[in-house]
Protein backbone atom coordinates (compact mmCIF):
# COMPACT_ATOMS: atom_id res chain seq x y z
CA UNK A 1 0.00 0.00 0.00
CA UNK A 2 1.69 3.52 -1.09
CA UNK A 3 2.28 5.62 1.87
CA UNK A 4 0.55 9.11 2.09
CA UNK A 5 2.12 12.14 3.81
CA UNK A 6 -0.56 13.43 6.70
CA UNK A 7 -0.32 16.59 4.91
CA UNK A 8 -1.95 15.08 2.03
CA UNK A 9 -4.11 12.96 3.69
CA UNK A 10 -5.99 15.57 5.86
CA UNK A 11 -5.26 12.82 9.15
CA UNK A 12 -5.14 13.99 12.40
CA UNK A 13 -1.87 15.66 14.12
CA UNK A 14 0.94 12.89 14.63
CA UNK A 15 2.13 14.07 18.76
CA UNK A 16 5.15 12.92 20.35
CA UNK A 17 4.27 10.31 23.12
CA UNK A 18 7.51 9.45 24.62
CA UNK A 19 11.07 11.03 25.00
CA UNK A 20 14.18 8.40 25.55
CA UNK A 21 17.73 9.73 26.58
CA UNK A 22 20.12 7.16 27.22
CA UNK A 23 24.22 7.49 27.49
CA UNK A 24 26.21 5.05 25.25
CA UNK A 25 30.09 4.58 26.24
CA UNK A 26 32.11 3.04 23.08
CA UNK A 27 35.65 2.74 22.87
CA UNK A 28 38.47 4.33 20.16
CA UNK A 29 40.78 2.52 18.28
CA UNK A 30 43.90 4.52 19.70
CA UNK A 31 44.33 7.03 21.60
CA UNK A 32 42.87 10.50 19.87
CA UNK A 33 45.06 13.65 21.01
CA UNK A 34 44.21 17.18 20.87
CA UNK A 35 45.78 19.97 22.46
CA UNK A 36 43.71 19.88 25.41
CA UNK A 37 42.80 16.64 25.73
CA UNK A 38 43.51 13.10 24.72
CA UNK A 39 40.16 10.83 24.23
CA UNK A 40 40.63 6.98 25.14
CA UNK A 41 36.74 6.21 24.33
CA UNK A 42 33.92 8.15 22.85
CA UNK A 43 30.16 8.78 24.74
CA UNK A 44 26.79 9.10 22.68
CA UNK A 45 23.89 10.69 24.05
CA UNK A 46 21.05 9.25 21.86
CA UNK A 47 17.89 10.97 22.55
CA UNK A 48 14.47 8.66 20.79
CA UNK A 49 11.43 10.57 19.82
CA UNK A 50 8.33 7.89 20.06
CA UNK A 51 5.13 9.32 17.97
CA UNK A 52 1.44 8.63 18.10
CA UNK A 53 1.84 7.01 14.63
CA UNK A 54 4.18 4.21 15.67
CA UNK A 55 7.61 6.79 13.98
CA UNK A 56 10.63 6.48 16.38
CA UNK A 57 13.16 9.28 15.78
CA UNK A 58 16.59 9.01 16.87
CA UNK A 59 19.06 11.96 17.38
CA UNK A 60 22.74 11.85 18.85
CA UNK A 61 24.52 14.37 20.82
CA UNK A 62 28.44 13.89 21.04
CA UNK A 63 31.47 16.46 22.15
CA UNK A 64 35.31 16.15 22.49
CA UNK A 65 36.69 14.70 25.52
CA UNK A 66 33.72 15.79 27.42
CA UNK A 67 33.97 19.12 29.27
CA UNK A 68 37.27 19.77 27.96
CA UNK A 69 36.35 21.42 24.20
CA UNK A 70 32.96 23.01 25.87
CA UNK A 71 30.33 24.15 27.38
CA UNK A 72 28.12 20.70 27.12
CA UNK A 73 28.72 17.37 27.96
CA UNK A 74 26.45 13.71 26.83
CA UNK A 75 25.72 13.97 30.64
CA UNK A 76 25.00 17.60 30.34
CA UNK A 77 23.05 17.15 26.70
CA UNK A 78 21.07 14.12 28.79
CA UNK A 79 19.79 15.94 32.01
CA UNK A 80 18.95 19.34 30.03
CA UNK A 81 16.78 16.65 27.91
CA UNK A 82 15.04 14.65 30.19
CA UNK A 83 14.46 18.15 32.83
CA UNK A 84 13.99 21.00 30.47
CA UNK A 85 13.44 19.84 26.65
CA UNK A 86 10.90 16.77 27.18
CA UNK A 87 7.98 18.88 29.11
CA UNK A 88 7.95 20.86 26.04
CA UNK A 89 8.18 18.23 23.59
CA UNK A 90 5.49 15.98 25.06
CA UNK A 91 2.48 16.06 23.28
CA UNK A 92 3.18 18.86 20.68
CA UNK A 93 2.52 18.15 16.65
CA UNK A 94 5.88 16.09 15.79
CA UNK A 95 5.44 17.61 12.00
CA UNK A 96 6.05 20.98 12.62
CA UNK A 97 9.60 20.91 13.26
CA UNK A 98 11.01 24.68 12.75
CA UNK A 99 8.08 25.79 14.88
CA UNK A 100 8.50 23.30 17.24
CA UNK A 101 12.45 24.32 17.29
CA UNK A 102 11.47 27.71 17.81
CA UNK A 103 10.06 26.95 20.80
CA UNK A 104 12.41 25.31 22.24
CA UNK A 105 15.01 28.30 21.53
CA UNK A 106 12.69 30.67 22.61
CA UNK A 107 11.83 28.53 26.05
CA UNK A 108 15.74 27.35 26.31
CA UNK A 109 19.25 29.70 25.75
CA UNK A 110 21.93 28.04 24.70
CA UNK A 111 22.19 23.99 24.87
CA UNK A 112 22.87 24.28 21.24
CA UNK A 113 24.62 20.18 20.91
CA UNK A 114 21.44 19.18 22.67
CA UNK A 115 19.17 21.22 20.57
CA UNK A 116 20.71 19.98 17.30
CA UNK A 117 19.77 15.99 18.48
CA UNK A 118 16.61 16.92 19.18
CA UNK A 119 16.22 18.43 16.06
CA UNK A 120 17.85 15.32 14.26
CA UNK A 121 14.94 12.98 15.81
CA UNK A 122 12.32 15.16 14.72
CA UNK A 123 13.90 14.83 11.28
CA UNK A 124 14.43 11.28 11.32
CA UNK A 125 10.19 10.72 12.67
CA UNK A 126 8.82 13.43 9.79
CA UNK A 127 11.50 11.19 6.96
CA UNK A 128 10.04 7.89 8.16
CA UNK A 129 6.64 9.66 8.02
CA UNK A 130 6.58 11.05 4.75
CA UNK A 131 9.11 8.76 2.97
CA UNK A 132 11.62 11.25 2.51
CA UNK A 133 15.71 11.04 3.44
CA UNK A 134 16.38 14.15 5.48
CA UNK A 135 18.61 15.85 3.40
CA UNK A 136 15.37 15.86 1.14
CA UNK A 137 13.42 17.57 4.16
CA UNK A 138 15.89 20.52 4.29
CA UNK A 139 15.48 21.62 0.88
CA UNK A 140 17.11 18.85 -1.02
CA UNK A 141 20.62 17.17 -2.24
CA UNK A 142 22.86 18.48 -4.24
CA UNK A 143 25.47 15.59 -3.81
CA UNK A 144 25.22 11.54 -2.65
CA UNK A 145 28.89 10.85 -1.73
CA UNK A 146 31.03 13.30 0.31
CA UNK A 147 35.07 13.40 0.68
CA UNK A 148 35.86 11.96 3.68
CA UNK A 149 39.48 13.29 5.56
CA UNK A 150 41.07 11.45 8.30
CA UNK A 151 42.78 12.83 11.26
CA UNK A 152 46.56 11.36 12.18
CA UNK A 153 46.14 12.29 16.19
CA UNK A 154 48.09 9.55 17.66
CA UNK A 155 50.88 12.13 18.35
CA UNK A 156 53.68 9.91 16.96
CA UNK A 157 55.07 10.81 13.93
CA UNK A 158 56.14 7.48 12.45
CA UNK A 159 52.64 5.57 13.57
CA UNK A 160 50.73 8.43 12.27
CA UNK A 161 52.68 8.05 8.66
CA UNK A 162 52.10 3.76 8.83
CA UNK A 163 47.92 5.08 9.84
CA UNK A 164 48.13 6.74 6.66
CA UNK A 165 49.59 4.43 5.00
CA UNK A 166 46.94 2.22 5.37
CA UNK A 167 44.58 4.22 4.69
CA UNK A 168 45.97 5.30 1.40
CA UNK A 169 45.96 1.73 0.50
CA UNK A 170 42.35 0.41 1.59
CA UNK A 171 41.30 3.61 -0.78
CA UNK A 172 39.39 5.46 2.60
CA UNK A 173 40.93 8.51 2.93
CA UNK A 174 43.64 10.11 1.27
CA UNK A 175 43.04 13.88 3.03
CA UNK A 176 45.15 14.26 6.17
CA UNK A 177 44.42 16.73 8.95
CA UNK A 178 47.23 16.71 12.03
CA UNK A 179 46.18 17.43 15.05
CA UNK A 180 49.34 19.80 16.57
CA UNK A 181 49.56 22.01 19.48
CA UNK A 182 50.77 20.31 22.39
CA UNK A 183 54.49 20.46 22.07
CA UNK A 184 56.48 23.51 20.57
CA UNK A 185 56.15 25.33 17.44
CA UNK A 186 59.26 24.13 15.58
CA UNK A 187 58.70 20.42 16.44
CA UNK A 188 55.19 20.53 15.27
CA UNK A 189 56.34 21.81 12.39
CA UNK A 190 58.85 18.91 11.96
CA UNK A 191 55.95 16.41 12.58
CA UNK A 192 53.86 17.75 9.93
CA UNK A 193 57.02 17.91 7.32
CA UNK A 194 57.70 14.61 7.89
CA UNK A 195 54.18 13.21 7.09
CA UNK A 196 54.37 15.25 4.12
CA UNK A 197 57.76 13.86 2.83
CA UNK A 198 56.52 10.44 3.04
CA UNK A 199 52.93 11.22 2.13
CA UNK A 200 54.20 13.47 -1.44
CA UNK A 201 51.50 13.91 -4.03
CA UNK A 202 49.67 10.88 -2.87
CA UNK A 203 48.19 12.45 0.18
CA UNK A 204 47.25 16.41 1.33
CA UNK A 205 47.61 17.27 4.48
CA UNK A 206 45.94 20.18 6.73
CA UNK A 207 46.54 20.37 9.95
CA UNK A 208 44.32 21.83 13.38
CA UNK A 209 45.84 23.33 15.98
CA UNK A 210 42.62 24.01 18.21
CA UNK A 211 43.05 27.29 19.36
CA UNK A 212 46.80 26.22 21.35
CA UNK A 213 48.75 28.97 19.87
CA UNK A 214 49.70 32.41 20.44
CA UNK A 215 48.93 35.09 17.76
CA UNK A 216 53.08 35.41 17.54
CA UNK A 217 53.60 31.65 17.44
CA UNK A 218 50.80 31.26 14.92
CA UNK A 219 53.22 33.59 12.58
CA UNK A 220 56.28 31.35 13.17
CA UNK A 221 53.76 28.35 12.53
CA UNK A 222 52.06 29.11 9.55
CA UNK A 223 55.30 29.85 7.93
CA UNK A 224 56.71 26.91 8.28
CA UNK A 225 53.79 25.00 7.49
CA UNK A 226 53.48 26.26 3.91
CA UNK A 227 57.15 25.39 3.89
CA UNK A 228 55.84 21.80 4.57
CA UNK A 229 53.44 21.99 1.86
CA UNK A 230 50.52 21.95 4.35
CA UNK A 231 47.84 23.21 2.70
CA UNK A 232 44.93 24.78 5.74
CA UNK A 233 45.54 25.68 8.79
CA UNK A 234 41.89 25.27 11.36
CA UNK A 235 41.68 27.69 14.23
CA UNK A 236 45.36 27.99 15.18
CA UNK A 237 44.45 30.93 17.44
CA UNK A 238 41.57 31.00 20.11
CA UNK A 239 39.95 35.04 19.25
CA UNK A 240 38.16 35.81 15.98
CA UNK A 241 40.14 39.16 15.85
CA UNK A 242 43.47 37.24 15.76
CA UNK A 243 41.85 34.63 13.05
CA UNK A 244 41.70 37.42 11.17
CA UNK A 245 44.67 39.22 11.43
CA UNK A 246 46.58 36.06 10.19
CA UNK A 247 44.02 35.39 7.53
CA UNK A 248 45.72 36.43 3.91
CA UNK A 249 49.30 36.91 5.58
CA UNK A 250 50.64 33.18 4.47
CA UNK A 251 50.24 30.98 1.32
CA UNK A 252 47.73 28.86 3.51
CA UNK A 253 43.93 28.75 3.76
CA UNK A 254 43.02 30.18 7.40
CA UNK A 255 39.95 27.95 8.37
CA UNK A 256 37.63 29.09 11.60
CA UNK A 257 36.00 26.37 13.45
CA UNK A 258 35.32 26.80 17.46
CA UNK A 259 35.01 30.57 16.58
CA UNK A 260 31.96 29.61 14.96
CA UNK A 261 29.15 28.90 17.39
CA UNK A 262 26.08 29.40 14.93
CA UNK A 263 24.70 31.87 12.40
CA UNK A 264 25.39 34.87 14.34
CA UNK A 265 29.10 34.12 14.80
CA UNK A 266 28.91 33.25 11.15
CA UNK A 267 28.08 36.71 10.42
CA UNK A 268 30.57 39.15 12.17
CA UNK A 269 33.06 36.43 11.07
CA UNK A 270 31.65 37.26 7.41
CA UNK A 271 31.89 41.12 8.06
CA UNK A 272 35.47 41.47 8.62
CA UNK A 273 36.39 38.58 6.26
CA UNK A 274 38.11 36.65 9.23
CA UNK A 275 38.47 33.76 7.22
CA UNK A 276 39.14 32.07 4.16
CA UNK A 277 37.44 28.41 5.00
CA UNK A 278 34.40 27.94 7.48
CA UNK A 279 34.50 24.62 9.26
CA UNK A 280 30.65 24.39 9.56
CA UNK A 281 29.41 21.48 12.28
CA UNK A 282 25.62 20.82 13.32
CA UNK A 283 26.48 20.59 17.00
CA UNK A 284 27.91 23.42 17.05
CA UNK A 285 26.02 25.44 14.76
CA UNK A 286 22.88 24.35 17.22
CA UNK A 287 21.29 22.23 14.41
CA UNK A 288 20.95 20.63 10.55
CA UNK A 289 18.73 24.33 9.77
CA UNK A 290 21.46 25.95 11.54
CA UNK A 291 24.22 24.43 9.58
CA UNK A 292 22.68 25.66 6.57
CA UNK A 293 22.17 29.01 7.76
CA UNK A 294 26.04 29.10 8.46
CA UNK A 295 26.81 27.97 4.77
CA UNK A 296 24.37 30.33 3.18
CA UNK A 297 26.31 33.07 5.41
CA UNK A 298 29.66 31.71 4.04
CA UNK A 299 28.74 31.21 0.86
CA UNK A 300 27.55 35.08 0.48
CA UNK A 301 30.70 36.51 1.98
CA UNK A 302 32.84 34.39 -0.68
CA UNK A 303 34.33 32.39 2.43
CA UNK A 304 34.57 28.45 1.35
CA UNK A 305 33.25 25.91 3.18
CA UNK A 306 34.20 22.00 4.90
CA UNK A 307 32.09 19.78 6.59
CA UNK A 308 33.33 19.67 10.85
CA UNK A 309 32.82 16.92 13.09
CA UNK A 310 32.51 16.59 16.65
CA UNK A 311 33.50 12.78 16.24
CA UNK A 312 30.07 11.96 16.38
CA UNK A 313 28.89 8.15 16.49
CA UNK A 314 27.18 6.78 13.36
CA UNK A 315 23.38 8.79 14.25
CA UNK A 316 25.10 12.11 14.62
CA UNK A 317 27.66 11.75 11.40
CA UNK A 318 24.71 10.84 9.14
CA UNK A 319 22.87 13.68 10.46
CA UNK A 320 25.64 16.33 9.67
CA UNK A 321 26.29 14.37 6.14
CA UNK A 322 22.52 15.09 5.10
CA UNK A 323 22.58 18.34 5.92
CA UNK A 324 26.49 19.18 4.35
CA UNK A 325 24.75 17.24 1.11
CA UNK A 326 22.43 20.19 0.37
CA UNK A 327 25.38 22.71 0.58
CA UNK A 328 26.00 24.14 -2.92
CA UNK A 329 29.24 24.29 -2.29
CA UNK A 330 31.38 22.44 -0.12
CA UNK A 331 34.91 22.46 -1.90
CA UNK A 332 37.13 21.40 1.07
CA UNK A 333 35.26 18.16 1.57
CA UNK A 334 34.13 16.80 4.96
CA UNK A 335 35.79 15.10 7.77
CA UNK A 336 33.13 13.21 9.08
CA UNK A 337 35.25 9.98 9.86
CA UNK A 338 33.55 9.70 14.09
CA UNK A 339 32.48 6.04 13.44
CA UNK A 340 35.75 4.81 11.59
CA UNK A 341 37.33 6.25 14.95
CA UNK A 342 35.50 3.52 17.40
CA UNK A 343 35.99 0.08 17.56
CA UNK A 344 32.42 -1.25 18.18
CA UNK A 345 29.41 -1.17 15.22
CA UNK A 346 25.99 -0.26 16.92
CA UNK A 347 24.28 -0.01 12.94
CA UNK A 348 22.23 -2.72 11.69
CA UNK A 349 23.94 -1.97 8.48
CA UNK A 350 27.42 0.25 8.74
CA UNK A 351 27.95 3.14 6.55
CA UNK A 352 29.59 2.62 3.68
CA UNK A 353 33.02 4.28 3.17
CA UNK A 354 34.49 3.78 -0.28
CA UNK A 355 36.93 5.18 -2.54
CA UNK A 356 37.58 8.22 -0.32
CA UNK A 357 33.71 8.65 0.04
CA UNK A 358 30.91 8.58 2.01
CA UNK A 359 27.33 7.24 0.78
CA UNK A 360 24.54 9.52 2.14
CA UNK A 361 21.72 7.27 2.91
CA UNK A 362 18.67 7.46 0.76
CA UNK A 363 16.28 5.84 2.51
CA UNK A 364 13.37 7.86 4.42
CA UNK A 365 15.09 10.02 7.42
CA UNK A 366 18.36 9.47 8.87
CA UNK A 367 17.98 6.12 6.27
CA UNK A 368 19.54 3.98 9.31
CA UNK A 369 18.90 1.13 11.56
CA UNK A 370 20.27 1.11 15.20
CA UNK A 371 21.43 -2.96 16.53
CA UNK A 372 19.39 -2.73 19.53
CA UNK A 373 21.06 -5.53 20.98
CA UNK A 374 24.46 -3.08 20.95
CA UNK A 375 22.91 -0.07 21.93
CA UNK A 376 21.93 -2.00 24.64
CA UNK A 377 25.05 -3.76 25.61
CA UNK A 378 27.36 -0.45 25.77
CA UNK A 379 24.60 1.61 27.31
CA UNK A 380 26.03 3.15 30.45
CA UNK A 381 23.43 2.33 33.49
CA UNK A 382 22.71 -1.27 31.67
CA UNK A 383 19.00 -0.44 32.95
CA UNK A 384 16.41 1.52 31.06
CA UNK A 385 17.04 4.27 29.62
CA UNK A 386 15.04 7.81 31.26
CA UNK A 387 12.04 8.11 29.44
CA UNK A 388 9.24 10.53 29.62
CA UNK A 389 5.55 9.88 28.42
CA UNK A 390 2.94 12.31 27.50
CA UNK A 391 -0.07 12.74 29.88
CA UNK A 392 -1.63 16.43 28.64
CA UNK A 393 -1.41 17.22 25.41
CA UNK A 394 1.02 20.68 24.75
CA UNK A 395 -0.18 23.76 23.31
CA UNK A 396 -0.56 24.35 19.74
CA UNK A 397 2.04 25.98 18.29
CA UNK A 398 1.07 29.32 16.25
Amino acid sequence: MQHIPRFLAGTSPVTIERVETLLLDLPTIRPHQLSMATMNGQTLMLVRLRCSDGTVGVGEGTTIGGLAYGEESPEGMKLAIDTYFAPLLLGADASHVPALMARLGKAIHGNRFAKCAVETALFDALGQRTGLPVSELLGGRVRDRLPVAWTLASGDTAKDIDEAERMLAQRRHRIFKLKIGRRSVAQDVAHVAAIKKALGERGVVRVDVNMAWSELQARRGLAGLVDAGCELVEQPVASAEALARLKGQFQIAVMADESLTGPVSAFALARVAGADVFAVKTEQSGGLQAAQQVAAIADAGGIELYGGTMLEGAVGTIAAAHAFATFRNLQWGTELFGPLLLTEEILAEPLRYQDFELTVPSGPGLGLRLDEDRVQFFRRDKQQPSVFAATVAAPAID
